[in-house]
């Protein structure tokens, strides 16, 4: 699991693919982990526990500050990075 290899406080870098119709493009977020959930869709016609799509996400924050959710699906890969060094962006 994900989890136990990036703990929070762990410096990660999460590259997604998004799909579109014919082509796909890839999604980069550099920051630190803060905390993995899992959450419900919130969507009315998703069907599995509750009647609800449950969906692993990973709450970062980022070099300003920053915080921001990253749902994980079988095209995301998280990987750990050097911690950013005081004065460089």
């Amino acid at each position: 699991m994900p989890e136990s290899q990036f703990p929070p406080g762990t410096p990660v870098r999460v590259v997604q693919v998004v799909m579109k119709r014919d082509e796909s493009y890839e999604a980069q977020v550099d920051g630190v982990v803060e905390a993995w959930e899992t959450q419900p869709t919130g969507s009315w016609f998703a069907h599995g526990k509750n009647h609800k799509l449950w969906l692993k996400r990973l709450r970062l924050r980022k070099a300003d500050g920053e915080l921001t959710s990253v749902v994980i699906d079988d095209r995301t890969s998280v990987a750990k990075i050097e911690p950013a060094v005081a004065g460089h962006v």
